[in-house]
């Protein structure tokens, strides 16, 4: 399926549109359309098991704040509306925010938004482990270390996470549905702990 380039980000910078995003289902419908192309609001619905009418309002939402746009040239009828993602990825920096309570406080209802689907897929996977090839089941970590780290060396940290995820980014878009590979989800964050 055709995907927007995998350097084309959208930046969010308002409180506005990081409330608009921070809701579960547009936050599923954003990453189905990333991740399988252009949609319909009843195919798109099948799948997230929602109204096509719900599927709609919430792709209108999504597209008020330009993360999704109508894909005109997908359809074959004047009734069908179908849609993609305008951008690969969506981004925003809290550390920018902290001056504006109301933008932080936005951000940070989008970040518990994220980690709860990251939970729900992780968790997902966890109940397909037993009819997984046991190759898989091998080659997927899942681990976490407590460090003693500087700013310094913690913004060093995520430089050199993002270079390794840009790596494997690259050796991904090789790949198709033929030569054995399978969708991965990689995900990782590095804090201060409270």
């Amino acid at each position: 399926m055709p995907s927007p380039e995998s350097g084309d980000t959208a930046h969010l910078t308002s409180a506005a549109s990081m409330r608009v995003l921070a809701h579960p289902t547009r936050l599923r419908l954003l990453g189905l359309l990333r991740e399988r192309g252009p949609q319909t609001a009843a195919l798109l619905g099948d799948i997230v098991d929602e109204a096509p009418g719900t599927v709609s309002y919430h792709l209108a939402k999504l597209a008020s704040i330009g993360l999704i746009q109508e894909a005109a040239d997908m359809g074959t009828d004047r009734r069908e509306r179908w849609w993609r993602s305008s951008h690969a990825l969506t981004s925003w920096e809290p550390a920018d925010l902290l001056g504006d309570p109301a933008a932080l406080a936005a951000s940070t209802a989008l970040q518990r938004a994220v980690v709860q689907i990251y939970a729900a897929n992780f968790t997902q996977y966890l109940d397909t482990v037993p009819v997984l090839p046991s190759d898989w089941v091998r080659a997927a970590p899942s681990s976490d270390r407590g460090l003693r780290l500087t700013v310094t060396e913690l913004a060093e940290l995520r430089k050199e996470l993002e270079v390794v995820t840009e790596k494997f980014l690259a050796i991904s878009a090789t790949h198709t549905e033929a030569d054995g590979s399978e969708r991965v989800s990689l995900v990782y964050q590095a804090y201060r702990t409270p």
